[in-house]
């Protein structure tokens, strides 16, 4: 049994701004700044490019991220890379720019096209990835993994490997007060479902357990606040925490079925992942409950509750405070969807997620899953 965080964790309020001098020069001389269109334009970018040059940092800025992260993005971003001649990366924004940075720093040292690593461990001397999040919710600064879209298959491909844990993972809970209502909401719910996964993944193990019920319990309290009232500086730092806890604990004992299903979903549908999840949560968990039982009254006990079944309960309050729409709002149609369920079960299984799950999923499990949440 092992248990990995990154190198180092800063967290605080404007954190980034108050960095020991020298901070970014100890991981290189040039930095390639990850991030999307939107957070490009932003304060926290201006902050986190003044430390930077404060070190006496040479700084490129790719911002061509968008919210779904692409084999194309990838590649664009190791041609900047290299040609500008980097030696670390910085991610700053949501799930997709720390996704992308790590995939850069990856396909920067490795040969190929990145989808011939899918099943694989990604291996190498990567140069320093440092990940600023700006949302609460993918938890990517903490993990292992990242995930990007091939714009060919359209599958949202799993990409793994040690060398991909970021080296300094910096949450500074200031630059999570601007995210809107909508990303608040799917990327909450997005870190709640890595808590639950890894505490009933059959991976989990006794610090993963601790950190995860942590985490629900702030998500549990602090999102809806977060959601309804912005202005609530506390509840965004917790949340900011929360999904810290909760990446740390999908880093090291993964997640199951849900997150097995829900890129597919996302992948075909062009659904955030957050809020895919979310559509998903409730009626995979509820599947899951026979199999999972004492591990459901374990929670409903952290939580001073007579048993799972109200843990539930109090779950499906939450989503439905987040207004997580359904499949049908994104114009999903019906027979068409019907019509795609063997693939999505299909790539759900070939993710390998479902393996992690207490019980043994299927194909035709999965399909009838999917049936249940239209």
């Amino acid at each position: 049994m092992e248990f990995k965080t990154p190198d180092r964790i800063i967290m605080g309020d404007d954190i980034v701004a108050q960095l020991q001098p020298g901070f970014f020069s100890e991981y290189g001389k040039h930095a390639l700044v990850v991030t999307g269109p939107r957070v490009g334009k932003t304060t926290m970018m201006r902050t986190l490019l003044d430390t930077l040059m404060r070190d006496e940092v040479s700084v490129t800025v790719y911002d061509g991220v968008s919210s779904e992260p692409t084999v194309a993005m990838v590649e664009t971003g190791v041609k900047i890379y290299k040609e500008a001649g980097c030696d670390f990366v910085v991610g700053l924004g949501g799930g997709s720019p720390l996704d992308t940075c790590k995939a850069i720093a990856a396909m920067s040292v490795n040969e190929g096209d990145i989808a011939k690593y899918v099943g694989r461990e990604i291996r190498g001397n990567l140069p320093p990835v440092i990940c600023v999040p700006t949302t609460a919710g993918t938890g990517s600064e903490a993990t292992k993994y990242t995930i990007i879209t091939d714009e060919n298959t359209g599958v949202k491909m799993l990409l793994k490997g040690e060398a991909l844990l970021p080296r300094v993972a910096i949450v500074d809970y200031t630059f999570g007060q601007a995210a809107p209502a909508g990303v608040v909401a799917s990327s909450g719910l997005d870190a709640m479902t890595h808590a639950i996964e890894a505490y009933l993944s059959v991976k989990a193990q006794p610090l993963t357990d601790v950190l995860a019920l942590n985490a629900m319990r702030k998500i549990l309290r602090f999102l809806p606040e977060a959601y309804k009232n912005p202005g609530n500086k506390r509840a965004r730092k917790e949340m900011a925490v929360a999904a810290l806890e909760a990446g740390i604990c999908i880093n090291n004992s993964s997640v199951t079925v849900i997150h097995g299903m829900s890129r597919p979903l996302g992948a075909h549908y062009h659904l955030p992942h957050g809020i895919s999840n979310a559509i998903l949560l409730m009626t995979c968990l509820r599947d899951l409950y026979a199999d999972a039982e004492e591990k459901f009254e374990k929670i409903a006990r952290h939580f001073k509750l007579l048993d799972g079944m109200m843990f539930l309960d109090q779950l499906d309050e939450l989503v439905r405070k987040c207004d997580v729409p359904r499949l049908r709002d994104f114009g999903v149609d019906k027979q068409e969807f019907m019509d795609m369920l063997p693939k999505l079960a299909a790539d759900a299984i070939a993710s390998g997620s479902p393996g992690n799950a207490p019980k043994e999923y299927t194909e035709q499990e999965i399909i009838k899953l999917y049936t249940r949440i239209y």
